[in-house]
């Protein structure tokens, strides 16, 4: 900018008074950047994400967390219980300083206890099954959108046949006829692996729909196009050109699976298809309280409430990555 200057003869000059201020850099910012900024405005978002690591926490360090305030899950106290109902005895089902959460009606199981590592279960599966939905969405879902043609409409029609499928009945189905010994596995690991499996890959057509539809967009851009006129093959576009800019959606759709996830193995654990006994389930805890709820509803609100936050985290933080990611956002 100048300023104006009067000198003696009363003419006036002008004087560049920039010339002695320090040019300010232009700061370019990376779109990870850019979306972490978005993400630290969105507080409701920043709740849920870290509700889900205190979450993945209690998981990791559940023998730990249970050595100091609980007791062992598969401990019984069946003093704790009324002789007569078999109800726990105090209000709120026997919550004290000694039983965070109060104990199981019938066997006296420390309540807390089973929550932390039932978390571990819902979690572990939830995840696994979510990242075997992932690979198999991401690969034929950009696999269908970039070829096209026959490979598309064999890719599609399996996605609707997978889609309008009977997922529940069939893996009630088939952990009736699994063996108590695969793959090394024995017990609730089998059971495990029966709901990993079963859950990610009749979930991977979701996200296989929503990488189709990106591939099909981008696989005429500019930058595609510059490749193939470079040589470069169909893999390679596929893999290098498309792929890493798919990555944003795909993370998305992740993060918003697991709490689907999470509500499919609880529904299972509910009708049985679970882990086995004494495993502790979040599902199987609310199918156990059926028995009792009317004497003593808190055996199933606690484990309701677990499964209603760690959903609801799941949500919100996944909403709030959509936004943060989304390139047209303010």
């Amino acid at each position: 900018m100048t300023a104006p200057l009067h000198d003696s003869a009363g003419e006036t000059a002008t004087v560049d008074v920039t010339a002695d201020m320090p040019a300010k850099d232009i700061e370019g910012r990376s779109p990870g950047r850019i979306a972490w900024t978005r993400l630290k405005r969105d507080k409701v978002a920043l709740v849920g994400g870290v509700v889900v690591i205190l979450l993945i926490m209690v998981a990791v360090f559940a023998p730990f967390i249970v050595s100091l305030l609980g007791h062992p899950p598969d401990e019984f106290h069946e003093n704790l219980l009324d002789p007569d109902l078999g109800t726990p005895k105090g209000s709120f089902g026997g919550m004290n300083s000694d039983f965070l959460l109060g104990v199981e009606p019938t066997n006296g199981r420390d309540v807390f206890s089973r929550i932390v590592y039932g978390s571990r279960i819902s979690l572990l599966v939830a995840f696994l099954a979510a990242v075997v939905s992932v690979v198999l969405g991401s690969i034929l879902g950009s696999v269908a959108g970039f070829f096209g043609g026959w490979v598309d409409a064999v890719i599609s029609r399996l996605m609707d046949i997978l889609l309008a499928f009977p997922q529940l009945l069939f893996t009630i189905a088939l952990v009736s006829v699994v063996p108590n010994s695969v793959w090394g596995l024995t017990g609730s690991g089998v059971r495990m692996g029966v709901l990993i499996v079963v859950i990610g890959f009749f979930g991977w057509p979701y996200i296989g729909r929503i990488v189709r539809g990106q591939t099909m967009s981008l696989r005429e851009r500019e930058y595609v196009e510059a490749a193939r006129s470079l040589g470069a093959g169909r893999t390679y576009i596929l893999f290098k050109e498309l792929l890493p800019n798919l990555v944003a959606p795909i993370l998305v759709y992740s993060t918003l699976i697991i709490p689907t996830n999470i509500l499919s193995e609880a529904a299972l654990s509910f009708l049985g298809a679970g882990v086995k006994p004494p495993t502790a389930s979040w599902g199987k805890m609310l199918s156990d309280a059926i028995n009792t709820y009317q004497a003593d509803p808190t055996y199933m609100v606690v484990p309701g409430v677990a499964i209603f936050i760690t959903v609801l985290a799941f949500n919100l933080f996944g909403d709030g990555l959509r936004d943060a990611l989304d390139p047209k956002g303010s």
